[in-house]
């Protein structure tokens, strides 16, 4: 029997390396590691509310949190006449509120979700995100990220937390959104339950 491949030696070198690095930076910040042993129990978890007012060009510049940076792609507006918005690119900077209502001028926001999304799919709506919650309150302190597509058709969707800082540090979770309210295409709020299940304390 021969032994290992160096192929394979590359890559357990390079796994070893990770969690070698991984647990380096935790103790580093002089933190525990906490692995849940159930779906059911979650180390940390949290219900944030997130608000999103997209810019219209006309009269809520005063108020607008996120903005196309991209037009959708011709192939949406002339082969897909469903207005699919493919191609289209938003980027954002959205309060995030424990209760349903928008911070009254002058509050701040529990926290921040400041990143992008993009429409990704030709036949229907589906987008991608990618972006981090930034806390600064009295509560939280640090960031938390999160990617992956929101299937806009389901009644609830999934993302990634793959990481994070401050009271978040390395944390590993998900996030589970469903549409909350909405009003056209300018303005919707997603309920967001977030459960993470690797945690440093």
């Amino acid at each position: 029997m021969q032994g290992p491949t160096a192929s394979f030696r590359v890559c357990l070198a390079v796994v070893v390396a990770v969690f070698l690095l991984g647990s380096s930076a935790a103790a580093a910040h002089g933190l525990r590691r906490v692995v849940s042993s159930s779906s059911d129990e979650p180390c940390n978890e949290m219900t944030l509310y997130y608000h999103d007012i997209l810019y219209n060009g006309v009269n809520n510049t005063r108020n607008a949190t996120s903005a196309a940076a991209t037009k959708p792609t011709a192939l949406s507006t002339t082969h897909w006449k469903n207005g699919t918005y493919f191609g289209m690119l938003v980027v954002f900077d959205d309060p995030l509120t424990v209760g349903k209502a928008l911070p009254v001028a002058g509050e701040e926001p529990a926290a921040r979700a400041q990143g992008f999304y993009f429409y990704d799919k030709q036949e229907s709506y589906t987008s991608w995100f990618g972006f981090s919650i930034v806390f600064n309150s009295t509560a939280h302190k640090g960031t938390m990220n999160l990617v992956g597509a929101d299937l806009m058709d389901d009644k609830t969707r999934d993302l990634s937390v793959v990481g994070g800082t401050g009271d978040f540090f390395m944390a590993r979770g998900i996030a589970t959104l469903r549409l909350d309210a909405s009003e056209g295409a300018v303005y919707f709020r997603l309920q967001m339950d977030i459960k993470l299940y690797e945690c440093y304390v």
